[in-house]
């Protein structure tokens, strides 16, 4: 007989239930089970009109198998949306099979256990369309403003609550609940001739005005009335905290200490050592993260699914603290699990869910502008890639705007760029920045979606090439 779906009505199995069954049927010596239930909700429009909406639900499951041998222990994880306990079931009869066939784990330690969230009963929290309450009706009214100012609108929010449950056989029970939420708004003229972006990041929209951002659209916008190429070159570009935010996003990932100390990484030494104690960038920048931020919240433990250079299955449930990655520009940190601390002699300090980038600045964006006697304005990067992990220079292509600056005046729209720079180095050599503020990253945003970042002046950035993208 198969187990009932999930009703919160009539069948009433739980995210807890789920964990507990999957806990109990595992012939595994020791099992993890992870329960992730989100709903997301939507708005999407275009041409100055919301074209769909919607609200989703997911249950995802994730098994983790633990098989002891004279060798040592064995894990295996296996995935998959479920939502009954028979479909559990199916994860942990293939979760204990493949711990069985797999050999040693590199990563093997003492799994965690015995710690009860108080929170762990409570049902998932949920989102709905009436997270856009406030924000529906100015998006009518920005809509007709475009359309008097003969601009078209495209774009979408999404608002998301993500509540993981983590149970093991140990003995641990952990609760977290994540909301996140974005806003992604491109303008373009009625001819298609120009198109400009703007991004925002937010727990709950209600501090998300849409007439602010046609606005924000229609200077830029209005920018491009004004055409001047320019060749490939080093130019003094200011970077906005969007476009910082997907390099900083990128440095972080590529951060892993295993990798650093094995000299693979622009963090690790030469011949093997990680450069941690090294000078990276000026007094006063600060690279951190920390789960109790009250504004960009992240998981107060440890939830991994999978093991790799920066997590792993075995940690699952470490309480996480606020970690320092680079302070008063020396790097302090690098993202490490309990078995790449042992290698590198350095603390354990697992990667957390938000990313806070200072560097001393005050004022805004428009300040630093202001300030800047020739140069570049970017809106946006995208397609960014790494070219050489050994200085992590990045490649990538400007979008949606690139403005000149002409004695602290934005003075017209120039061409297209691909670009060719590192992260750590842009760090180093600014000279200028704006106070942080919470952002969404072009290209990462909706995987790392928690990042506060300065807007960044740095000079001689280098535009290796024109590009004809439009």
């Amino acid at each position: 007989m198969t187990s009932p779906a999930i009703n919160p009505v009539t069948n009433p199995v739980t995210a807890q239930v789920l964990v507990e069954h999957g806990l109990s049927v595992s012939k595994s010596d020791d099992c993890i089970v992870l329960v992730r239930e989100s709903t997301q909700a939507n708005l999407r429009w275009a041409n100055n009109t919301l074209t769909t909406n919607g609200i989703t639900h997911s249950a995802a499951v994730t098994v983790i198998a633990f098989a002891h041998q004279d060798a040592g222990i064995a894990a295996a994880s296996v995935s998959g949306s479920a939502t009954t306990l028979d479909q559990v079931s199916a994860l942990v009869v293939a979760a204990d099979a493949a711990a069985r066939a797999a050999s040693p784990a590199e990563d093997a330690g003492e799994l965690f256990g015995g710690e009860m969230d108080p929170t762990w009963e409570l049902p998932p929290e949920e989102t709905g369309i009436d997270v856009y309450a406030d924000l529906a009706p100015g998006l009518g009214a920005a809509f007709g403003r475009a359309t008097a100012g003969g601009r078209i609108l495209y774009g979408f929010v999404e608002h998301q609550i993500e509540t993981s449950y983590l149970g093991s056989s140990t003995g641990l029970r952990r609760r977290h609940v994540q909301p996140s939420g974005h806003v992604s708004c491109t303008a373009k003229t009625s001819d298609l001739a120009h198109s400009a972006w703007v991004g925002r990041a937010t727990k709950d929209f209600t501090d998300v005005d849409p007439l602010e951002i046609d606005a924000t659209l229609a200077t830029r916008l209005g920018w491009g009335a004004r055409l001047v190429d320019l060749p490939a070159g080093r130019y003094d570009t200011i970077l906005p905290s969007e476009a910082v935010a997907d390099l900083m996003i990128y440095a972080l990932a590529s951060a892993n200490a295993r990798d650093a100390h094995d000299g693979q990484s622009v963090f690790g030494r030469v011949g093997g050592g990680t450069r941690i104690g090294d000078r990276l960038a000026p007094p006063g920048v600060r690279l951190h993260s920390d789960p109790a931020n009250r504004v960009l919240p992240a998981a107060p433990f440890v939830i991994a699914t999978s093991s790799s250079h920066t997590a792993s299955v075995f940690d699952n449930g470490l309480s996480l603290r606020a970690t320092d990655w680079i302070r008063d520009g020396v790097l302090t940190s690098l993202p490490q699990t309990r078995h790449t601390a042992q290698l590198t002699g350095q603390p354990t300090t697992p990667l957390i869910g938000n990313l806070l980038v200072e560097t001393g600045g005050s004022g805004s964006l428009d300040d630093v502008v202001r300030e800047t006697e020739r140069g570049l304005l970017l809106t946006c990067l995208w397609y960014i890639r790494v070219v050489d992990p050994q200085s992590l220079l990045l490649t990538g292509l400007t979008r949606d705007g690139v403005y000149l600056v002409e004695k602290g005046e934005v003075t017209g729209e120039v061409n297209n760029f691909r670009f060719n720079e590192s992260p750590v180095e842009l760090l180093n050599r600014f000279t200028a920045s704006s106070l942080p503020v919470p952002t969404f990253s072009r290209e990462w945003g909706e995987y790392f979606p928690w990042v506060s970042t300065p807007a960044l002046r740095v000079p001689d950035f280098n535009m290796s090439s024109v590009s004809q993208a439009k």
